[in-house]
């Protein structure tokens, strides 16, 4: 239903009312451009943000499967490194150097394509059972798509891959981020994400009330691989040389990590816990270098939080809760008209929106 405001009220204020968010993420486009090149953004800080942009679209890729479906991947890195081999791949290979800043997008978008019919093709004898299969296979497919990479001399091998140009920057990362939590988003409270939320609560039951429930745990497994191609497209095109031994169980853990620091279920968590993993890590770097202590102990970090989080905090900092911009106006006035549940644990699927 349109909100009708006082005739009173300039067109201006009523245009500010109904898009003041869209407005403001414009706004902010121009100064992700501005800032880095005026120095007012130092390099070493615009490398940081991309980071936690990266990882921001790969932890909302994994919250998607292992927070609202309630399954569990751990091989979201060999998604990952596909998007960002076929990426890198093209824009070495395949498109004019003179046309590759012009047709990065489309070169991002074929990754996450790549990513996303991988996904297809495990998802496929995954969810032919239940239980804990799928982390069985997305961890042997991890493991395949390293090992394949290592052995295919063409494109390196071990040595790894290079010749890529610098195209991903502060401005192109915003834009994917933006994209990416919009369309998560729309997903999640389109019927097709009210049948992920039935999944994760009782999947019997959604069958039951005609919840196509393979259809659904597919159609999620390969958005979700699509997006983690994505990052790994803009990964490799900032590092600008990739090889198979970043995509490894290890940065699996990674995503891990911050899908469960910021909490599940939980698009603004996913936001948190990207971020706030990005800035602990690198400072982590910085306090070991003053120490003088090894660097390798940085690998020690993730697995040991992971373990903590799971014994003391599960839910993490945003689970089940969810940043008040991030929920559709019209789901956040049913959720103040639904009567509270009756039962032990409440309703799983209302949120608790905060502001």
């Amino acid at each position: 239903m349109d909100i009708k405001y006082p005739a009173k009220l300039p067109k201006v204020t009523q245009i500010w009312a109904r898009y003041r968010l869209q407005l403001c993420l414009l706004l902010i486009l121009p100064l992700t451009i501005i800032l880095p090149r005026v120095g007012i953004i130092n390099p070493y800080i615009d490398l940081i943000l991309i980071y936690i942009g990266i990882n921001i679209i790969l932890t909302v890729s994994l919250n998607l499967v292992n927070g609202y479906m309630g399954e569990f991947s751990v091989g979201h890195a060999g998604f990952m490194a596909l998007g960002a081999y076929t990426a890198s791949l093209l824009s070495v290979w395949v498109i004019p150097d003179t046309l590759n800043p012009y047709l990065f997008p489309l070169t991002v978008t074929l990754g996450g394509a790549v990513a996303g019919v991988a996904g297809l093709a495990v998802a496929f004898p995954s969810f032919r059972t239940r239980g804990d299969y799928l982390a069985i296979v997305t961890l042997a497919f991890n493991m395949i798509v390293k090992s394949a990479i290592e052995n295919i001399d063409a494109i390196g091998g071990p040595r790894g891959f290079m010749g890529m140009d610098k195209m991903t920057s502060l401005a192109w990362v915003y834009v994917w981020v933006c994209l990416t939590i919009f369309l998560a988003r729309n997903f999640i409270f389109s019927n097709y994400g009210r049948g992920v939320l039935s999944l994760r609560e009782d999947e019997t039951a959604a069958g039951l009330v005609s919840v196509d429930t393979r259809q659904v745990k597919v159609l999620t497994f390969v958005f979700s691989a699509f997006l983690a191609g994505i990052a790994g497209a803009l990964y490799a095109h900032i590092l600008q040389y990739i090889y198979p031994k970043g995509f490894t169980i290890a940065k699996s853990t990674d995503m891990l990590v911050m899908v469960y620091l910021g909490g599940i279920g939980s698009l603004g968590g996913s936001i948190m816990g990207a971020t706030v993993y990005t800035v602990v890590l690198e400072g982590l770097r910085s306090i070991l270098q003053i120490l003088g202590i090894s660097q390798e102990w940085r690998q020690v970090f993730a697995p040991l939080m992971l373990i903590l989080l799971m014994l003391y905090r599960p839910k993490g900092i945003m689970g089940m809760r969810e940043l008040r911009f991030l929920i559709p106006k019209s789901e956040r006035t049913a959720q103040k008209t639904k009567p509270p549940s009756d039962g032990e644990n409440g309703d799983m699927h209302t949120l608790e929106v905060v502001s």
